[in-house]
């Protein structure tokens, strides 16, 4: 009985550290729901959960793997949502949300081109990604009509003739996760740790002009962004006390990803490389490489 109250207790206390709306339940206007008081700001020390220190002689095993995750499945669905954010409360965001304000805040600035880390990119490299500025076909006879006033900057044409087209998180189709599954033979356990993700999407002038061909928009270190990610939280539809930040869920791998590349002697060649027009091949191969790595982790034991 005394075991179990204990576990009552621990379960309330992190709950209330853990909470998507702080001061819910004792807010006196709309103003106050989400404002942490200062007692519990002072004892609010909440941060990802550091990853221990591991030795490259303790890497008995490892295999670095590519995945795409379909945000179409249900499973997946906290990545996606909310994809109109005017009728959810401010701390409900999709987790390309968390991700381009971080970028434009300046606050990740592990942002590459690559999923190998070859080419770092600015806010301003990636900004036609996701931001496309066109001139409509009235805005262009403006301008050849009179073109001269415009040169000279006499006059500035009108924001009426100005299309700007923005992604936002209804755009993005999935990710791809680039992730590393050692064997650490100093705890006899098979491990993965999540290298870097990428959204998938229509780049912002494609969506402008009705194309249909997804691009890999930008891909981010992950350990450079887990403060980040830490502070925005996934609903959790079990239980909203109890939500998950996108760290947790990331790093405990809540979430399908179907392989589609592993690093090879061919160059990292990926899995459509080599079996073309064969979707259903496609899938039983990805499965055989995550069956690989598994059985790895079987092999090591003897009975």
């Amino acid at each position: 009985m005394k075991l179990k109250n204990l576990l009552l207790i621990a379960i309330g206390v992190l709950g209330t550290s853990v909470s998507a709306q702080s001061n819910l339940l004792n807010a006196k206007t709309p103003d106050e729901i989400g404002k942490k008081t200062a007692a519990q700001l002072e004892s609010d020390n909440d941060k990802p959960l550091p990853y221990g220190y591991v030795h490259d002689r303790d890497v008995l095993m490892g295999k670095m793997i590519w995945e795409n995750v379909d945000l179409d499945e249900r499973v997946n669905f906290p990545l996606y949502y909310p994809v109109d954010t005017a009728f959810v409360g401010k701390e409900r965001r999709s987790l390309f949300a968390v991700l381009l304000k971080g970028i434009k805040d300046g606050k990740i600035t592990e942002v590459y081109g690559d999923d190998y880390f070859n080419i770092k990119k600015s806010v301003k490299e990636i900004e036609s990604v996701f931001k496309y500025i066109d001139t409509t076909g009235a805005g262009k006879d403006e301008i050849n009509n009179f073109y001269d006033d415009y040169m000279s900057g006499k006059k500035v044409l009108d924001k009426q003739y100005i299309n700007v087209t923005e992604l936002d998180a209804s755009d993005i189709t999935g990710y791809k996760v680039k992730g590393f599954w050692y064997f650490d033979k100093r705890q006899s356990e098979l491990k993965y740790r999540l290298m870097a993700i990428c959204p998938i999407a229509l780049e912002a002038r494609e969506k402008a002009k009705g194309g249909t061909d997804t691009i890999e928009l930008f891909w981010v270190y992950f350990p450079a962004v887990r403060n980040i990610l830490h502070e925005a939280k996934a609903f959790n539809d079990r239980n909203s006390a109890m939500p998950i930040t996108f760290d947790q869920l990331l790093n405990s791998r809540r979430f399908n990803g179907v392989i589609y590349k592993e690093e090879n002697v061919y160059g990292d060649r990926t899995i459509q490389d080599y079996m073309k027009d064969n979707a259903q091949s496609q899938l039983l191969e990805s499965e055989r490489v995550k069956e690989k790595i598994r059985n790895f982790e079987q092999d090591m034991w003897n009975y």
